[in-house]
């Protein structure tokens, strides 16, 4: 399936812009801490595009994803402006939390593993 292919692509570009706007261009005083973004899907027709974010030190993740989704339009149109393709995707914000569970999965295996 050659398309599967282009959606790589897509993802992977949108998920480095998106990153580069939430970095350097947004300026929502609500969003604070780190913010990596992690992973993009769009969906095959590109009308949406779930975008992945894990959040560290942050004063509130709540608050922080709730800026994001408040800045999602402003996301979007630089989106728009920086990735020249016909349609430019909805923009959802989901929180991954794949990292902290990563970490206390890991924290689990240091108290259960035997010390040397």
């Amino acid at each position: 399936m050659p398309n599967s292919n282009r959606n790589e692509r897509i993802n992977e570009e949108y998920r480095k812009e998106i990153s580069n706007i939430i970095d350097n261009k947004l300026k929502n005083p609500n969003v604070t801490g780190l913010i990596s973004v992690t992973k993009v899907k769009v969906t095959p027709d590109l009308k949406f595009a779930k975008v992945y974010v894990s959040i560290l030190n942050s004063k509130n993740i709540k608050e922080t994803l709730a800026g994001l989704k408040k800045s999602s339009g402003f996301v979007r149109s630089e989106l728009a402006r920086t990735v020249n393709l016909r349609n430019t995707p909805e923009i959802i914000f989901e929180l991954d939390e794949s990292l902290e569970y990563g970490a206390r999965i890991d924290s689990i295996l240091k108290d259960i593993m035997p010390k040397k």
